[in-house]
């Protein structure tokens, strides 16, 4: 499973959102500016708030958009 933690406006969420879609990824969107819960979960993996973050099966994160790091947790 894989998430995109993200807030509304941010060119870094969109460019991630982007990329996971031209790869035919599946994921979830989680709108931190839109629920407390995942705020704080977006918190408790990266312990930061920086957006976007993007997690690969719950542990597994990458922050901003490192396509590198993605490809390769993705197993691209």
């Amino acid at each position: 499973m894989v998430k995109v933690y993200s807030i509304t406006k941010c060119p870094w969420c969109d460019k991630v959102k982007k990329y996971l879609k031209s790869r035919q990824v599946e994921f979830e969107e989680h709108n931190i500016e839109h629920s407390e819960a995942d705020k704080a979960e977006c918190l408790r993996i990266s312990g930061d708030l920086t957006v976007p973050v993007t997690t690969v099966n719950g542990r597994d994160f990458v922050v901003s958009f490192d396509k590198e790091k993605l490809d390769a947790l993705l197993g691209l």
